[in-house]
């Protein structure tokens, strides 16, 4: 059967090597019984450029790339600054922050997600100002180690604003999901980042619209397939 695969929100690190694991093991098996996979950001818990030497880096990057089928990327809001570098050694495409896809007789938006959480207005602040091309660079031109202490501080930061947010605020705001889909002329999106697994269905200019949420991989695997009878969400145990 003819079908594509969507994951995200893998938050790969160190500290979690059971994920990293599910994720070779999902490399290995299930991926390579599909047309293609999309991976919709933050496969990694952080990134700080593509010069860091982290092994687990290249141990990912050597795995995507003995996939034998096409695959694409998304940026998330945890590894925004992953470039070409590190795509050419995994074998990926790096893809805009909103793609329309044609497959299988449906028209899908995939995004990673943040960017619908309209509602958290301080985060969309921050998001507009780490993604400045300029702050971008002169970032990236710092050495590692000081990159490293500044990413550290950026994530336990923002841990700490997450605590004080209601549910409600960090998650999509329909308004926005509307908006995006009759911006692209899609009946599907497909999306992580709120780690909220769950088909949801919904009228749209007077016919049927579907939205596919991600879950991230914690105690589970978990991911979209896509083919000729629509999105299907499917989770998987390590």
């Amino acid at each position: 059967m003819s079908r594509t695969l969507f994951i995200a929100d893998l938050h790969l690190c160190h500290e979690e090597p059971a994920i990293t694991a599910g994720f070779l093991h999902f490399l290995q098996g299930e991926a390579r019984a599909c047309d293609a996979l999309y991976i919709l950001g933050d496969l990694f818990e952080a990134w700080i450029g593509d010069d860091d030497p982290n092994p687990l880096h290249q141990q990912i990057a050597a795995a995507l790339k003995a996939l034998p089928i096409p695959k694409f990327f998304i940026h998330g809001n945890r590894d925004f600054l992953l470039g070409q570098r590190f795509a050419r050694a995994s074998g990926m495409t790096l893809l805009p922050e909103e793609k329309v896809l044609d497959l299988y007789g449906h028209r899908v938006l995939i995004m990673h997600g943040d960017t619908l959480c309209t509602d958290d207005e301080g985060y969309q602040r921050f998001r507009a100002k780490v993604h400045q091309r300029w702050l971008q660079r002169l970032f990236l031109a710092l050495p590692l180690r000081m990159r490293m202490r500044i990413a550290a501080r950026m994530r336990n930061g923002s841990k700490q604003a997450n605590q004080h947010k209601s549910v409600s605020i960090m998650d999509v705001n329909q308004s926005a999901v509307e908006a995006a889909m009759t911006r692209q002329q899609v009946p599907i999106l497909i999306h992580g980042h709120t780690h909220r697994p769950a088909i949801h269905a919904f009228p749209l200019h007077g016919k049927n619209a579907e939205r596919a949420v991600l879950g991230a991989w914690h105690e589970n695997g978990s991911m979209i397939q896509l083919d000729a009878n629509g999105v299907s969400l499917i989770e998987f145990p390590f």
